[in-house]
């Protein structure tokens, strides 16, 4: 997490997540990305440097390094050094075809980039990061990023539905306060765009004239994720309940069915997410 005013995410977080992921990610937006990265676009092999913001440990740089081809030169965003450390040190060597993958590590507040800063970027990527933004911030991200001629691969946004089995009622009464949760006005006077991220940050990439493409990439928890779907339901119960307390009671009696059905291998749960690939200028064989 990299946004002023926000917690930090604990390595221990970031770490339990990262199979689910590796799996939820959308690797069917990695052929329309290649295609538009600059080895494919002149033929000859040249470094592609990529941006990760909001780094945490490097999740997105150990899914995504070994999938791409050719030399790769990556600049790991984040405000936690300690976070920018173990993302450094756990970075892949190897591209896909064998290539050199080298990293670097900058460390701060990412929102305030340009265009002229990302000068030289090939990719800007980040997982994670869209719904943790004002509507101003992902929209001087988009003017970047496309000044910059750049894509970016924007993955794992909360889409604001998760759906659990077997269903209760009170699941909805939850998930909607968990999501005015993510709306919330930070300590920073920041107004977060949870849910709503992705539908504004497509707009503003295709404002900059971009070619927005989105898809599908939930969570699919349960069964041998049970470590998991445990801190992932007491997060949501516990975000929903700062935003609406007169739900505790009620939750925590849930809250403890939940995790009783967890335990006993009853309860699968779909964290619904988007993958957003955002490429300069109009998609080749498209108009306008």
């Amino acid at each position: 997490m990299t946004a002023p005013g926000q917690p930090r995410f604990a390595p221990e977080w970031l770490q339990l997540r990262e199979p689910a992921d590796a799996v939820a990610r959308a690797a069917d937006l990695l052929r329309p990305l290649s295609a538009a990265l600059p080895a494919a676009r002149d033929g000859q092999p040249q470094r592609t440097v990529i941006r990760d913001l909001g780094c945490g440990t490097g999740s997105m740089g150990r899914w995504l390094a070994g999938r791409l081809p050719g030399p790769q030169h990556w600049i790991l965003h984040d405000h936690d050094p300690a976070l920018l450390a173990r993302a450094a040190d756990a970075m892949p060597t190897a591209a896909a075809d064998g290539s050199a993958v080298t990293a670097a590590t900058a460390c701060g507040d990412l929102t305030g980039l340009t265009a002229p800063a990302l000068a030289g970027t090939s990719l800007v990527t980040a997982s994670a990061l869209l719904d943790l933004l004002t509507a101003d911030e992902v929209a001087a991200l988009a003017a970047a990023c496309i000044g910059a001629g750049c894509p970016a691969l924007l993955a794992l946004s909360v889409a604001g539905r998760v759906d659990l089995t077997p269903y209760e009622l009170l699941d909805d009464e939850l998930g909607a306060a968990f999501n005015d949760h993510q709306r919330r006005t930070d300590g920073g006077g920041r107004r977060l765009l949870g849910p709503d991220a992705v539908a504004a940050a497509t707009a503003a990439f295709q404002r900059q004239g971009a070619t927005v493409l989105t898809r599908s990439s939930p969570w699919r928890l349960g069964g041998p994720q049970d470590a998991l779907t445990t801190a992932w339901l007491r997060g949501w119960v516990g975000a929903a309940c700062e935003q609406r307390p007169e739900l505790e009671e009620r939750a925590q009696a849930y809250l403890a069915r939940r995790l009783a059905a967890c335990a006993a291998g009853e309860l699968t749960v779909t964290v619904h997410h988007t993958d957003l690939l955002a490429l300069p200028g109009p998609r080749p064989g498209t108009a306008g």
